[in-house]
């Protein structure tokens, strides 16, 4: 054990002077901890004769406490105290940060004013670098106690001074600083530093204390930002179903205030499923269970039951007992968006969707787009195969329920005995194989948006007549259910039948009609918007040839025969007869073979007399210089003549499908024109 007295004092003097001086010398009998300090010390350049060091300005002293803040929030009590055991003895303490730097100090009045002399004061950095060898700094090099006599110092005026230090390490054995007790160098004692390092311990172990409670607080912190934040009501019950915390939604959702609840049995506010309380506790379950649809009463209100989906997570320990709940709280309309999403109860149609220049088709867009501004019920007429869904979605798209779902039903798909279920959902129980947990209708999962009943027409008068009240009253009752659910739906309705005709059939009702006739759109047949036709074929061309890595045209014969065609099947048979000629085509041509047989069938039998202009090439007319040109026994300007006027007969005047049909440049075709004397103005 090493033992400082005044022979080795009075050794370190000359070892001193000689080190200084770098003279040869014996100084194996140094500490040699203090000799590889002094080493260091020469090595930083240390003056060994004046004291200087760096001092913080008060802004950056201001930043170095703020950062060290638990440090000396721990280390300023035991400072307290152990400061009050050698108070008036000549010592004073003070704590410096692991860089060297002195950010508190206690201690009598008169050492801390001979420690001025030194530099020693707050703000002030004692490390080696900087101080050389003394207790702060070299107890910060060696990250260990020491005890410094006078004599060890490396700068002269420290030698006034012996110093007790000890290093303070966190919970990861992360240097955080140290704390040191100076006094008067005939002052110190060699239990001195056996104090610094007791409280040094009891200082380690409150931080270790602390920055647990830290990590608790953030922890709880944390989860009360992520329960306050999420989207849904949250509840945290204890083992006894006592509410421990509930979020702001679920306050909202279940009519409660935070002081009249917190601590209260949940089961003392409301009962489950049960108006009447029957016991309902969640431990009877045994197993967790989510997103169950769920009526909740709130006691002695009186108010119809609330309508959530519910799910519960159990809280166990580590032995798998349980210990609590948590409750979430779900409002259905934001599952049925989940459901709605998954199940594609979604538009992707606008009216950019709507090919066709034609003057009907034209206005009926226009009406569309009128009618979307509002939320009034529409009524869409059409053939099949006229594309009223895709009207529905576009009106959908530009309306205010765009956010919403847009579900679609087709009224004449569903089994009879099933409509009434699917529109308006049912309860658990209420029929013999349904879901046990019940089922929401389509009205419920539309709601904020559209739904959209196609094949209106072939609904069973029953299920009008619980359509004809949720139209009156905004409101649905499931299969089995006691209670109205209010919801916010546009209707769009759509049939291919005369629904006079059926009303006097006695087969749709009236007052439904009006209803839901409220604005009504008549949807174009194609043979009635024959100027669209190739746009619409070139249109599903080009869709469909995107996966052939080229494109496709048509022949001129083929667009005439489409113009010609009556398209009982309207724009969905156009759509499949291109559809498959893209799909058979050897090349980039679609030819009159390529066409669907009915097609083909169609032609032949209206041409078995005699050859037709619009399925042959012959008397077309083709480039500038007549090349190529088959008059086919005509006078070739009469063929032309001919051939000009029919395809404007068939384009109804439009001069570019006209030339599409001859198979020259609409440039071509009017200088054509001007030369025969023909006004397309007279075909239209």
């Amino acid at each position: 054990m090493f033992i400082f007295d005044e022979n080795y004092n009075r050794f370190l003097d000359i070892a001193w002077e000689k080190f200084i001086r770098s003279e040869e010398y014996d100084y194996s009998l140094i500490r040699p901890e203090i000799l590889e300090s002094w080493k260091r010390s020469l090595a930083f350049s240390v003056d060994p004769t004046h004291s200087k060091t760096t001092i913080l300005t008060p802004e950056e002293l201001n930043r170095r406490i703020h950062s060290n803040l638990l440090l000396l929030k721990t280390t300023r009590p035991y400072m307290e105290k152990l400061y009050s055991i050698v108070e008036g003895s000549g010592f004073y303490l003070l704590i410096a940060d692991k860089d060297g730097y002195i950010l508190d100090m206690i201690g009598d009045k008169d050492i801390i004013e001979k420690g001025k002399d030194t530099q020693l004061v707050i703000g002030a950095n004692r490390s080696e670098r900087y101080a050389g060898t003394n207790a702060i700094g070299t107890c910060l090099a060696l990250k260990k106690s020491i005890q410094m006599w006078d004599g060890e110092h490396y700068v002269l005026p420290h030698k006034e001074f012996s110093c007790s230090c000890a290093p303070i390490f966190d919970s990861n054995d992360n240097l955080l600083g140290c704390l040191n007790i100076t006094g008067s160098k005939t002052e110190i004692h060699t239990h001195t530093l056996g104090m610094v390092s007791s409280a040094v311990d009891g200082i380690t172990k409150e931080l270790k204390i602390r920055k647990i409670n830290q990590e608790i607080e953030m922890i709880s912190a944390q989860r009360n930002i992520i329960i306050e934040t999420i989207s849904t009501g949250l509840i945290l019950l204890d083992e006894s179903d006592n509410i421990i915390q509930i979020n702001k939604n679920a306050l909202m959702m279940l009519h409660f205030s935070y002081e009249n609840v917190i601590g209260k049995n949940l089961f003392d506010l409301i009962s489950v499923d049960d108006p009447n309380d029957s016991g309902f506790r969640f431990s009877q379950y045994g197993n967790e269970f989510y997103n169950k649809d769920t009526d909740i009463y709130s006691k002695g209100s009186g108010l119809p039951p609330m309508k959530f989906n519910m799910s519960i997570n159990f809280v166990k320990d580590s032995l798998g007992i349980q210990n609590g709940t948590v409750i979430r709280l779900t409002e259905p309309k934001v599952i049925h968006k989940l459901v709605n999403k998954i199940s594609g109860y979604q538009s992707s149609y606008t009216f950019d969707s709507i090919i066709g220049s034609s003057p009907a088709i034209r206005d009926m867009t226009e009406a569309c787009k009128r009618v979307a501004k509002s939320s009034l019920n529409v009524l869409i007429l059409g053939e099949s195969g006229t594309g009223k869904e895709l009207v529905a979605q576009s009106i959908h798209n530009a309306s205010k329920y765009s956010n919403g779902p847009f579900v679609a039903i087709n009224c004449g798909a569903l089994p009879k005995g099933l409509i009434e279920s699917e529109l308006f959902g049912y309860e658990r129980g209420s029929f013999t194989g349904a879901n046990k947990e019940g089922n929401p209708g389509k009205f419920e999962l539309a709601d904020g948006g559209t739904i959209f009943l196609d094949e209106v027409g072939d609904m069973p008068l029953d299920v009008q007549i619980s359509l004809l009240r949720v139209l009156q009253t905004k409101e649905i009752i499931r299969i089995g259910g006691k209670y109205p659910r209010k919801v916010n739906v546009r209707i769009i309705a759509a049939t291919n039948q005369d629904l006079e005709a059926a009303i006097e059939a006695k087969t749709f009702r009236e007052d439904l009609y009006y209803r839901l006739n409220v604005f009504s759109i008549q949807v174009p047949a194609l043979r009635d918007r024959k100027q669209d036709i190739l746009e619409l074929a070139n249109y599903f061309i080009r869709n469909f040839s995107a996966s052939k890595g080229h494109g496709f045209r048509l022949a001129p014969e083929v667009g005439a025969a489409l113009i010609r065609y009556p398209w009982h099947g309207n724009v969905r048979e156009l759509e499949n007869a291109v559809e498959r000629a893209v799909n058979i085509t050897d090349d980039n041509e679609i030819r009159f073979e390529h066409l669907p047989k009915s097609i083909r069938d169609y032609f032949e039998d209206r041409n078995s007399g005699g050859t037709d202009p619009y399925t042959t090439r012959e008397a077309t007319v083709r480039e500038d210089d007549g090349r190529n040109v088959k008059a086919s026994g005509y006078n070739l300007e009469a063929a032309s003549r001919k051939a000009i006027i029919a395809c404007l007969e068939k384009s109804c005047g439009n001069v570019r499908n006209a030339a599409i049909l001859l198979g020259i440049s609409r440039r071509t075709l009017y200088r054509k024109m001007e030369k025969l004397g023909i006004d397309y103005q007279d075909y239209r």
